[in-house]
Protein backbone atom coordinates (compact mmCIF):
# COMPACT_ATOMS: atom_id res chain seq x y z
CA UNK A 1 0.00 0.00 0.00
CA UNK A 2 1.26 3.46 -0.88
CA UNK A 3 1.06 6.29 1.61
CA UNK A 4 0.09 9.88 1.06
CA UNK A 5 3.41 11.10 2.47
CA UNK A 6 5.25 10.78 -0.83
CA UNK A 7 4.52 11.63 -4.41
CA UNK A 8 3.85 8.58 -6.63
CA UNK A 9 6.99 6.95 -7.98
CA UNK A 10 5.52 6.66 -11.47
CA UNK A 11 3.40 9.08 -13.52
CA UNK A 12 -0.25 8.63 -12.72
CA UNK A 13 -2.86 8.35 -15.45
CA UNK A 14 -5.77 10.50 -14.33
CA UNK A 15 -9.20 9.25 -15.35
CA UNK A 16 -11.03 11.86 -17.37
CA UNK A 17 -12.55 14.32 -15.02
CA UNK A 18 -16.07 15.48 -15.54
CA UNK A 19 -16.16 18.88 -17.13
CA UNK A 20 -16.93 21.81 -14.89
CA UNK A 21 -19.71 22.94 -17.22
CA UNK A 22 -21.49 19.62 -16.96
CA UNK A 23 -21.12 19.27 -13.26
CA UNK A 24 -22.07 22.80 -12.34
CA UNK A 25 -24.97 23.22 -14.75
CA UNK A 26 -27.70 25.22 -13.11
CA UNK A 27 -30.73 23.03 -12.59
CA UNK A 28 -34.00 24.96 -12.12
CA UNK A 29 -35.60 24.31 -8.81
CA UNK A 30 -39.35 24.69 -8.56
CA UNK A 31 -40.36 26.97 -5.70
CA UNK A 32 -42.06 25.11 -2.92
CA UNK A 33 -45.82 25.70 -2.77
CA UNK A 34 -46.72 28.14 -0.04
CA UNK A 35 -49.30 27.07 2.53
CA UNK A 36 -52.88 27.75 1.48
CA UNK A 37 -53.45 30.11 4.34
CA UNK A 38 -50.50 32.27 3.39
CA UNK A 39 -50.82 32.21 -0.40
CA UNK A 40 -50.98 35.65 -1.97
CA UNK A 41 -54.53 36.07 -3.44
CA UNK A 42 -55.29 37.00 -6.98
CA UNK A 43 -55.64 40.81 -7.25
CA UNK A 44 -59.25 40.49 -8.38
CA UNK A 45 -60.20 37.75 -5.97
CA UNK A 46 -58.70 39.65 -3.06
CA UNK A 47 -61.28 42.37 -3.44
CA UNK A 48 -64.01 40.01 -2.26
CA UNK A 49 -64.00 38.81 1.33
CA UNK A 50 -63.44 35.07 1.90
CA UNK A 51 -66.37 32.75 2.54
CA UNK A 52 -65.90 32.65 6.32
CA UNK A 53 -65.47 36.41 6.74
CA UNK A 54 -68.43 37.23 4.43
CA UNK A 55 -70.89 34.78 5.93
CA UNK A 56 -74.34 36.29 6.37
CA UNK A 57 -75.59 37.01 9.89
CA UNK A 58 -77.71 34.30 11.50
CA UNK A 59 -81.16 33.67 10.11
CA UNK A 60 -82.92 35.53 12.85
CA UNK A 61 -80.87 38.68 12.44
CA UNK A 62 -80.99 38.62 8.63
CA UNK A 63 -84.62 37.67 8.13
CA UNK A 64 -86.64 40.09 5.98
CA UNK A 65 -89.02 42.25 8.01
CA UNK A 66 -92.74 41.30 7.88
CA UNK A 67 -95.22 43.03 5.61
CA UNK A 68 -96.19 45.53 8.23
CA UNK A 69 -92.59 46.78 8.48
CA UNK A 70 -92.70 47.78 4.80
CA UNK A 71 -95.40 50.33 5.32
CA UNK A 72 -94.22 53.95 5.50
CA UNK A 73 -96.31 54.74 8.53
CA UNK A 74 -94.73 53.70 11.84
CA UNK A 75 -91.60 52.30 10.16
CA UNK A 76 -89.19 53.91 12.59
CA UNK A 77 -91.16 52.57 15.53
CA UNK A 78 -91.15 49.02 14.15
CA UNK A 79 -87.37 49.14 13.36
CA UNK A 80 -86.63 50.32 16.89
CA UNK A 81 -88.74 47.52 18.33
CA UNK A 82 -87.01 44.96 16.10
CA UNK A 83 -83.59 46.17 17.26
CA UNK A 84 -84.63 45.86 20.88
CA UNK A 85 -85.87 42.31 20.40
CA UNK A 86 -82.69 41.19 18.46
CA UNK A 87 -80.02 43.39 20.04
CA UNK A 88 -77.26 40.74 20.38
CA UNK A 89 -77.51 39.13 16.90
CA UNK A 90 -77.52 42.53 15.23
CA UNK A 91 -74.38 43.54 17.09
CA UNK A 92 -72.60 40.36 16.00
CA UNK A 93 -73.66 40.82 12.39
CA UNK A 94 -72.39 44.36 12.39
CA UNK A 95 -69.01 43.26 13.82
CA UNK A 96 -68.64 40.43 11.33
CA UNK A 97 -69.36 42.73 8.43
CA UNK A 98 -66.83 45.28 9.65
CA UNK A 99 -64.24 42.53 10.22
CA UNK A 100 -64.78 41.21 6.70
CA UNK A 101 -64.16 44.62 5.20
CA UNK A 102 -60.95 45.06 7.25
CA UNK A 103 -59.76 41.55 6.39
CA UNK A 104 -60.29 42.10 2.68
CA UNK A 105 -58.23 45.27 2.88
CA UNK A 106 -55.42 43.48 4.67
CA UNK A 107 -55.37 40.69 2.10
CA UNK A 108 -55.25 43.22 -0.70
CA UNK A 109 -52.34 44.97 1.04
CA UNK A 110 -50.47 41.67 1.39
CA UNK A 111 -50.89 40.94 -2.29
CA UNK A 112 -49.61 44.37 -3.16
CA UNK A 113 -46.36 43.86 -1.21
CA UNK A 114 -45.29 40.62 -2.92
CA UNK A 115 -42.00 41.51 -4.69
CA UNK A 116 -41.18 40.61 -8.23
CA UNK A 117 -37.62 39.46 -8.95
CA UNK A 118 -35.42 36.80 -10.48
CA UNK A 119 -36.16 33.09 -10.26
CA UNK A 120 -33.44 32.56 -7.59
CA UNK A 121 -35.77 33.79 -4.85
CA UNK A 122 -39.37 33.03 -4.00
CA UNK A 123 -41.83 35.08 -2.01
CA UNK A 124 -43.37 33.52 1.06
CA UNK A 125 -45.93 36.05 2.33
CA UNK A 126 -47.35 35.56 5.78
CA UNK A 127 -51.06 34.81 6.20
CA UNK A 128 -53.32 37.86 6.42
CA UNK A 129 -56.61 35.97 6.74
CA UNK A 130 -58.64 37.41 9.66
CA UNK A 131 -60.17 35.18 12.30
CA UNK A 132 -63.69 36.11 13.42
CA UNK A 133 -64.24 36.55 17.13
CA UNK A 134 -67.26 36.66 19.34
CA UNK A 135 -66.77 40.34 20.09
CA UNK A 136 -68.56 43.05 18.22
CA UNK A 137 -65.28 44.90 17.46
CA UNK A 138 -62.68 42.67 15.76
CA UNK A 139 -58.96 43.51 16.10
CA UNK A 140 -57.46 44.57 12.74
CA UNK A 141 -54.68 42.30 11.38
CA UNK A 142 -51.47 43.99 10.17
CA UNK A 143 -50.10 42.68 6.88
CA UNK A 144 -46.62 41.08 7.18
CA UNK A 145 -43.97 41.64 4.52
CA UNK A 146 -43.04 38.37 2.78
CA UNK A 147 -39.63 36.75 3.39
CA UNK A 148 -37.04 36.10 0.70
CA UNK A 149 -35.87 32.51 0.21
CA UNK A 150 -32.48 31.78 -1.42
CA UNK A 151 -32.85 29.28 -4.24
CA UNK A 152 -29.56 27.53 -5.02
CA UNK A 153 -29.23 25.86 -8.41
CA UNK A 154 -25.50 25.08 -8.83
CA UNK A 155 -25.47 21.29 -8.90
CA UNK A 156 -22.60 18.88 -8.29
CA UNK A 157 -24.84 15.82 -8.59
CA UNK A 158 -22.86 14.33 -11.49
CA UNK A 159 -19.58 14.74 -9.63
CA UNK A 160 -21.02 13.29 -6.43
CA UNK A 161 -22.33 10.31 -8.41
CA UNK A 162 -18.87 9.33 -9.69
CA UNK A 163 -18.56 5.56 -9.03
CA UNK A 164 -14.91 6.04 -8.06
CA UNK A 165 -16.21 7.59 -4.83
CA UNK A 166 -17.83 4.26 -3.87
CA UNK A 167 -19.84 4.92 -0.69
CA UNK A 168 -19.82 8.70 -0.48
CA UNK A 169 -20.30 10.72 2.68
CA UNK A 170 -19.87 14.48 2.46
CA UNK A 171 -20.93 17.80 3.89
CA UNK A 172 -20.33 21.44 2.95
CA UNK A 173 -21.02 24.41 5.23
CA UNK A 174 -20.96 28.16 4.63
CA UNK A 175 -18.35 29.16 7.22
CA UNK A 176 -19.83 32.63 7.73
CA UNK A 177 -23.47 31.61 8.26
CA UNK A 178 -23.14 28.01 9.45
CA UNK A 179 -25.69 26.92 6.84
CA UNK A 180 -25.34 23.38 5.50
CA UNK A 181 -25.29 23.67 1.70
CA UNK A 182 -24.63 20.06 0.76
CA UNK A 183 -25.07 16.85 2.75
CA UNK A 184 -24.67 13.17 2.00
CA UNK A 185 -24.66 11.17 5.22
CA UNK A 186 -22.93 14.01 7.02
CA UNK A 187 -24.06 12.99 10.49
CA UNK A 188 -22.95 9.35 10.23
CA UNK A 189 -19.71 8.57 12.12
CA UNK A 190 -17.26 6.70 9.87
CA UNK A 191 -13.57 6.00 9.47
CA UNK A 192 -11.54 9.08 8.62
CA UNK A 193 -8.14 7.75 7.50
CA UNK A 194 -5.48 10.42 8.08
CA UNK A 195 -8.02 13.22 8.44
CA UNK A 196 -7.99 11.97 12.06
CA UNK A 197 -4.73 13.90 12.42
CA UNK A 198 -6.79 17.12 12.40
CA UNK A 199 -8.53 16.05 15.62
CA UNK A 200 -5.26 14.84 17.17
CA UNK A 201 -3.54 18.13 16.32
CA UNK A 202 -6.41 20.26 17.61
CA UNK A 203 -6.41 18.35 20.90
CA UNK A 204 -2.62 18.69 21.27
CA UNK A 205 -2.77 22.44 20.68
CA UNK A 206 -5.46 22.72 23.35
CA UNK A 207 -3.96 20.41 25.99
CA UNK A 208 -0.21 20.80 25.49
CA UNK A 209 -0.03 24.20 23.78
CA UNK A 210 2.01 25.08 20.68
CA UNK A 211 5.28 25.65 22.58
CA UNK A 212 5.41 22.38 24.55
CA UNK A 213 8.46 20.13 23.99
CA UNK A 214 8.85 16.65 25.42
CA UNK A 215 12.23 15.64 26.93
CA UNK A 216 14.56 12.70 26.56
CA UNK A 217 16.64 12.35 29.73
CA UNK A 218 19.62 10.38 31.00
CA UNK A 219 19.98 9.71 34.74
CA UNK A 220 22.48 7.83 36.85
CA UNK A 221 21.60 4.19 37.30
CA UNK A 222 21.22 2.30 40.57
CA UNK A 223 24.14 -0.01 39.66
CA UNK A 224 27.68 1.37 39.66
CA UNK A 225 28.86 2.26 36.14
CA UNK A 226 25.34 2.45 34.71
CA UNK A 227 23.13 5.15 33.23
CA UNK A 228 19.45 5.07 32.24
CA UNK A 229 18.16 6.53 28.97
CA UNK A 230 14.59 7.62 29.74
CA UNK A 231 12.29 8.10 26.74
CA UNK A 232 9.74 10.91 26.94
CA UNK A 233 7.83 9.96 23.82
CA UNK A 234 9.92 11.89 21.30
CA UNK A 235 9.69 10.02 17.99
CA UNK A 236 11.86 12.65 16.29
CA UNK A 237 15.06 12.17 18.34
CA UNK A 238 17.81 11.49 15.82
CA UNK A 239 20.84 9.23 15.72
CA UNK A 240 22.38 11.36 12.97
CA UNK A 241 25.23 13.76 13.81
CA UNK A 242 24.21 17.18 15.10
CA UNK A 243 23.69 19.60 12.24
CA UNK A 244 22.37 16.86 9.94
CA UNK A 245 18.97 17.55 8.42
CA UNK A 246 16.47 14.74 8.92
CA UNK A 247 12.79 14.47 8.06
CA UNK A 248 12.11 16.23 11.37
CA UNK A 249 13.23 19.88 11.41
CA UNK A 250 14.47 20.92 14.83
CA UNK A 251 15.01 17.37 16.06
CA UNK A 252 17.36 16.72 19.00
CA UNK A 253 20.41 14.52 18.42
CA UNK A 254 21.79 11.63 20.45
CA UNK A 255 25.39 12.84 20.09
CA UNK A 256 24.46 16.05 21.91
CA UNK A 257 22.86 14.05 24.71
CA UNK A 258 25.82 11.67 24.90
CA UNK A 259 28.25 14.61 25.19
CA UNK A 260 26.27 16.00 28.14
CA UNK A 261 26.27 12.61 29.87
CA UNK A 262 29.95 11.95 29.31
CA UNK A 263 30.90 15.39 30.63
CA UNK A 264 28.77 14.99 33.76
CA UNK A 265 30.04 11.44 34.38
CA UNK A 266 33.69 12.35 34.00
CA UNK A 267 33.27 15.38 36.27
CA UNK A 268 32.84 13.07 39.28
CA UNK A 269 36.15 11.27 40.02
CA UNK A 270 34.30 8.75 42.20
CA UNK A 271 32.42 7.32 39.23
CA UNK A 272 33.69 3.98 37.91
CA UNK A 273 33.98 3.46 34.16
CA UNK A 274 30.62 3.79 32.36
CA UNK A 275 29.87 0.33 30.98
CA UNK A 276 26.12 -0.31 31.22
CA UNK A 277 23.13 1.32 29.53
CA UNK A 278 19.56 0.78 30.73
CA UNK A 279 16.64 1.70 28.45
CA UNK A 280 13.46 3.03 30.09
CA UNK A 281 10.49 3.31 27.69
CA UNK A 282 7.79 3.03 30.36
CA UNK A 283 6.32 6.47 29.67
CA UNK A 284 4.05 4.77 27.11
CA UNK A 285 2.23 1.64 28.24
CA UNK A 286 0.26 -1.21 26.70
CA UNK A 287 0.65 -2.59 23.20
CA UNK A 288 3.01 -0.86 20.80
CA UNK A 289 1.07 -1.93 17.69
CA UNK A 290 -2.71 -1.66 17.48
CA UNK A 291 -4.32 -4.95 16.45
CA UNK A 292 -6.51 -3.19 13.86
CA UNK A 293 -3.48 -1.93 11.92
CA UNK A 294 -2.30 -3.74 8.82
CA UNK A 295 1.31 -4.97 9.31
CA UNK A 296 2.08 -3.78 5.78
CA UNK A 297 2.13 -0.23 7.15
CA UNK A 298 5.40 -1.06 8.95
CA UNK A 299 6.89 -3.13 6.15
CA UNK A 300 6.16 -0.46 3.56
CA UNK A 301 7.72 2.21 5.75
CA UNK A 302 4.74 4.27 6.89
CA UNK A 303 4.50 3.38 10.57
CA UNK A 304 6.63 2.09 13.45
CA UNK A 305 5.47 0.50 16.70
CA UNK A 306 4.53 3.24 19.15
CA UNK A 307 7.14 3.46 21.92
CA UNK A 308 8.28 6.24 24.24
CA UNK A 309 11.88 5.76 23.12
CA UNK A 310 12.89 5.67 19.46
CA UNK A 311 15.10 7.49 16.97
CA UNK A 312 14.15 9.00 13.61
CA UNK A 313 10.65 7.52 13.80
CA UNK A 314 12.52 4.16 13.66
CA UNK A 315 13.32 4.67 9.96
CA UNK A 316 16.10 2.78 8.29
CA UNK A 317 16.82 5.98 6.37
CA UNK A 318 16.47 9.06 8.62
CA UNK A 319 16.28 11.33 5.56
CA UNK A 320 13.29 9.62 3.90
CA UNK A 321 9.67 10.08 4.93
CA UNK A 322 8.87 6.59 3.70
CA UNK A 323 11.38 4.04 4.97
CA UNK A 324 11.25 0.52 6.39
CA UNK A 325 10.63 0.32 10.16
CA UNK A 326 11.74 -2.36 12.62
CA UNK A 327 9.73 -4.34 15.14
CA UNK A 328 11.81 -3.02 18.08
CA UNK A 329 12.37 0.76 18.02
CA UNK A 330 13.65 0.77 21.62
CA UNK A 331 16.52 -1.55 20.76
CA UNK A 332 17.50 0.55 17.74
CA UNK A 333 17.60 3.67 19.94
CA UNK A 334 19.67 1.88 22.59
CA UNK A 335 22.25 0.68 20.11
CA UNK A 336 22.60 4.17 18.65
CA UNK A 337 23.03 5.83 22.07
CA UNK A 338 25.54 3.21 23.24
CA UNK A 339 27.59 3.93 20.14
CA UNK A 340 27.47 7.67 20.84
CA UNK A 341 28.55 7.19 24.48
CA UNK A 342 31.33 4.70 23.84
CA UNK A 343 32.61 2.10 26.32
CA UNK A 344 29.20 0.45 26.83
CA UNK A 345 29.48 -3.31 27.33
CA UNK A 346 25.86 -4.18 28.21
CA UNK A 347 22.40 -2.89 27.23
CA UNK A 348 19.18 -3.91 28.91
CA UNK A 349 15.67 -2.59 29.45
CA UNK A 350 14.55 -1.40 32.86
CA UNK A 351 13.39 1.61 34.85
CA UNK A 352 15.08 4.69 36.20
CA UNK A 353 15.45 4.85 39.99
CA UNK A 354 13.46 7.53 41.79
CA UNK A 355 15.23 10.86 42.42
CA UNK A 356 18.20 9.78 40.31
CA UNK A 357 20.82 12.34 39.34
CA UNK A 358 20.17 13.86 35.94
CA UNK A 359 23.18 13.69 33.64
CA UNK A 360 21.74 15.14 30.44
CA UNK A 361 18.55 16.16 28.65
CA UNK A 362 17.38 17.17 25.18
CA UNK A 363 13.98 18.25 23.89
CA UNK A 364 11.74 17.51 20.93
CA UNK A 365 10.59 20.10 18.42
CA UNK A 366 7.63 22.17 19.62
CA UNK A 367 4.04 20.95 19.33
CA UNK A 368 3.53 23.59 16.64
CA UNK A 369 6.37 22.06 14.59
CA UNK A 370 5.08 18.54 15.22
CA UNK A 371 1.55 19.49 14.11
CA UNK A 372 2.99 20.88 10.89
CA UNK A 373 4.77 17.59 10.24
CA UNK A 374 1.70 15.51 11.06
CA UNK A 375 -0.45 17.51 8.63
CA UNK A 376 1.84 18.39 5.74
CA UNK A 377 3.23 14.91 5.05
CA UNK A 378 0.80 12.96 7.26
CA UNK A 379 3.49 11.56 9.57
CA UNK A 380 1.88 8.67 11.44
CA UNK A 381 4.38 8.30 14.28
CA UNK A 382 4.26 12.01 15.11
CA UNK A 383 0.47 11.81 15.27
CA UNK A 384 0.62 8.83 17.62
CA UNK A 385 3.21 10.64 19.74
CA UNK A 386 0.90 13.66 20.09
CA UNK A 387 -2.16 11.53 20.87
CA UNK A 388 -0.34 9.62 23.60
CA UNK A 389 1.09 12.81 25.16
CA UNK A 390 -2.42 14.32 25.20
CA UNK A 391 -3.82 11.22 26.93
CA UNK A 392 -1.07 11.36 29.56
CA UNK A 393 -1.44 15.10 30.16
CA UNK A 394 -5.22 14.84 30.62
CA UNK A 395 -4.81 11.96 33.08
CA UNK A 396 -6.60 9.49 30.80
CA UNK A 397 -3.64 7.07 30.74
CA UNK A 398 -0.72 6.13 28.51
CA UNK A 399 -2.14 3.34 26.30
CA UNK A 400 -4.14 3.11 23.09
CA UNK A 401 -7.26 2.66 25.21
CA UNK A 402 -6.70 6.08 26.84
CA UNK A 403 -6.50 8.03 23.58
CA UNK A 404 -10.26 8.33 23.07
CA UNK A 405 -10.89 9.98 26.43
CA UNK A 406 -7.77 12.14 26.24
CA UNK A 407 -8.36 13.51 22.75
CA UNK A 408 -12.08 14.10 23.32
CA UNK A 409 -11.23 16.04 26.47
CA UNK A 410 -8.78 18.10 24.47
CA UNK A 411 -11.44 18.82 21.83
CA UNK A 412 -14.16 19.75 24.31
CA UNK A 413 -12.93 23.32 24.69
CA UNK A 414 -13.75 24.13 21.08
CA UNK A 415 -17.48 23.88 21.75
CA UNK A 416 -18.30 21.44 18.94
CA UNK A 417 -20.46 18.46 19.91
CA UNK A 418 -18.36 15.26 19.92
CA UNK A 419 -21.30 12.86 20.36
CA UNK A 420 -20.83 9.65 18.39
CA UNK A 421 -17.08 10.08 17.88
CA UNK A 422 -14.82 7.10 18.60
CA UNK A 423 -11.04 7.58 18.50
CA UNK A 424 -8.93 4.43 18.38
CA UNK A 425 -5.60 5.98 17.39
CA UNK A 426 -4.06 9.34 16.66
CA UNK A 427 -3.02 8.67 13.06
CA UNK A 428 -6.26 7.40 11.54
CA UNK A 429 -4.87 4.04 10.44
CA UNK A 430 -7.61 2.06 12.16
CA UNK A 431 -10.89 1.20 10.45
CA UNK A 432 -12.53 1.51 13.86
CA UNK A 433 -12.18 5.28 14.15
CA UNK A 434 -15.55 6.97 13.72
CA UNK A 435 -16.09 10.69 13.11
CA UNK A 436 -19.05 12.22 11.23
CA UNK A 437 -18.21 14.64 8.40
CA UNK A 438 -20.43 17.18 10.16
CA UNK A 439 -18.01 17.33 13.09
CA UNK A 440 -15.16 18.21 10.75
CA UNK A 441 -17.10 20.95 8.93
CA UNK A 442 -17.89 22.56 12.30
CA UNK A 443 -14.35 22.20 13.63
CA UNK A 444 -12.96 23.71 10.43
CA UNK A 445 -15.14 26.78 10.99
CA UNK A 446 -13.16 27.26 14.22
CA UNK A 447 -9.87 26.54 12.45
CA UNK A 448 -10.68 29.06 9.72
CA UNK A 449 -11.39 31.66 12.43
CA UNK A 450 -8.06 30.75 14.14
CA UNK A 451 -9.75 30.30 17.48
CA UNK A 452 -7.38 29.62 20.38
CA UNK A 453 -4.22 28.03 18.98
CA UNK A 454 -5.96 26.69 15.88
CA UNK A 455 -4.14 29.14 13.63
CA UNK A 456 -1.18 26.73 13.91
CA UNK A 457 -3.35 24.00 12.43
CA UNK A 458 -4.62 26.29 9.68
CA UNK A 459 -1.06 27.14 8.68
CA UNK A 460 -0.11 23.45 8.52
CA UNK A 461 -2.80 22.35 6.07
CA UNK A 462 -1.67 21.22 2.62
CA UNK A 463 -2.76 23.59 -0.16
CA UNK A 464 -3.95 22.48 -3.59
CA UNK A 465 -1.15 23.26 -6.02
CA UNK A 466 0.94 24.51 -3.11
CA UNK A 467 4.69 24.33 -2.64
CA UNK A 468 4.66 21.42 -0.19
CA UNK A 469 2.51 18.73 1.30
CA UNK A 470 0.18 16.00 0.14
CA UNK A 471 -1.91 18.28 -2.13
CA UNK A 472 1.16 19.47 -4.04
CA UNK A 473 1.83 16.03 -5.57
CA UNK A 474 1.54 15.52 -9.30
CA UNK A 475 -1.66 13.49 -9.06
CA UNK A 476 -3.73 16.02 -7.08
CA UNK A 477 -5.84 18.88 -8.50
CA UNK A 478 -4.62 18.47 -12.06
CA UNK A 479 -6.32 19.19 -15.39
CA UNK A 480 -9.65 20.97 -15.02
CA UNK A 481 -9.33 20.72 -11.25
CA UNK A 482 -6.31 23.01 -11.28
CA UNK A 483 -8.75 25.92 -11.31
CA UNK A 484 -9.00 25.39 -7.53
CA UNK A 485 -5.23 25.62 -6.98
CA UNK A 486 -4.44 27.90 -4.06
CA UNK A 487 -8.06 27.87 -2.88
CA UNK A 488 -8.31 24.48 -1.13
CA UNK A 489 -6.67 24.05 2.29
CA UNK A 490 -7.25 20.50 3.44
CA UNK A 491 -5.99 17.34 5.10
CA UNK A 492 -5.77 14.24 2.96
CA UNK A 493 -6.45 10.70 4.10
CA UNK A 494 -5.88 7.22 2.76
CA UNK A 495 -6.22 3.71 4.12
CA UNK A 496 -7.05 0.51 2.23
CA UNK A 497 -10.80 1.01 2.80
CA UNK A 498 -11.16 4.68 2.09
CA UNK A 499 -9.89 8.01 0.81
CA UNK A 500 -10.80 11.26 2.56
CA UNK A 501 -10.30 15.01 2.29
CA UNK A 502 -11.49 17.72 4.69
CA UNK A 503 -10.75 21.38 5.13
CA UNK A 504 -11.52 24.87 3.85
CA UNK A 505 -12.35 26.24 0.39
CA UNK A 506 -12.09 29.87 -0.67
CA UNK A 507 -14.79 29.58 -3.30
CA UNK A 508 -14.84 31.36 -6.65
CA UNK A 509 -17.66 33.69 -5.54
CA UNK A 510 -15.73 34.78 -2.43
CA UNK A 511 -17.59 32.51 -0.01
CA UNK A 512 -15.55 30.54 2.53
CA UNK A 513 -16.73 26.95 2.75
CA UNK A 514 -15.77 24.14 5.10
CA UNK A 515 -16.11 20.61 3.79
CA UNK A 516 -15.44 16.94 4.42
CA UNK A 517 -15.51 14.12 1.85
CA UNK A 518 -15.26 10.40 2.62
CA UNK A 519 -15.01 7.88 -0.24
CA UNK A 520 -15.34 4.56 1.57
CA UNK A 521 -15.51 0.90 0.65
CA UNK A 522 -14.07 -0.70 -2.45
CA UNK A 523 -11.98 2.25 -3.60
CA UNK A 524 -8.93 2.52 -5.83
CA UNK A 525 -6.16 5.05 -6.14
CA UNK A 526 -8.26 7.03 -8.63
CA UNK A 527 -10.67 7.94 -5.82
CA UNK A 528 -8.28 10.83 -5.14
CA UNK A 529 -9.06 12.40 -8.50
CA UNK A 530 -12.80 11.92 -8.00
CA UNK A 531 -12.53 13.64 -4.61
CA UNK A 532 -10.59 16.51 -6.21
CA UNK A 533 -13.25 16.85 -8.90
CA UNK A 534 -16.05 17.04 -6.35
CA UNK A 535 -14.08 19.55 -4.28
CA UNK A 536 -13.56 21.67 -7.38
CA UNK A 537 -17.31 21.61 -7.92
CA UNK A 538 -17.77 23.04 -4.43
CA UNK A 539 -15.21 25.72 -5.29
CA UNK A 540 -17.03 26.69 -8.51
CA UNK A 541 -20.49 26.78 -6.91
CA UNK A 542 -19.66 28.63 -3.71
CA UNK A 543 -22.76 29.82 -1.87
CA UNK A 544 -24.91 28.83 -4.85
CA UNK A 545 -24.23 25.14 -4.17
CA UNK A 546 -27.42 23.08 -4.40
CA UNK A 547 -28.07 20.07 -2.21
CA UNK A 548 -29.81 18.24 -5.03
Amino acid sequence: MRDETDAPDEPFDDPANLSDDEATEAIPVEPAAAPEASAAPDPEASAAPDSEASAAPDSEASAAPDSEASAPAGALTRITALARRHRTPLAIATGVLAFAVLGAGAVALGAATVPTGPAESVAAPASTEPTPTETARPTPVTAVAPAQIRIRTCSVADRAGDPRLANLQAQVVNAATGEVLFDRGGDTPSRTASVMKVLTSAAALSVLGPDYRTPTTVVKGAEPGSVVLVGGGDATLSRTPSGTETVYPGAAHLDDLAAQVRAAWDADPSNPPLTKLILDSSYFGGAAWHDSWDPVEREDGYMAPVTALMVDGDRDDPSANTSWRSEDPVARAGDAFASALGGIQAIEQGSAPGDAQQLGQVFSPSVAELVDKALIVSDNNVAEMLARLVAIQTGAGNTFEAINAGVLQGLSGYGVDTAGIAIVDGSGLSDFNAVPPSYLTRLFVKINAREGNLGVLMDGLPIAGGPRGSLSYSDRFTGDNAVADGAVFAKTGWIETGYTLAGIIHAQDGTTLTFAIYALGDVGDDAKQAIDTLTTGFFLCGDGLANG
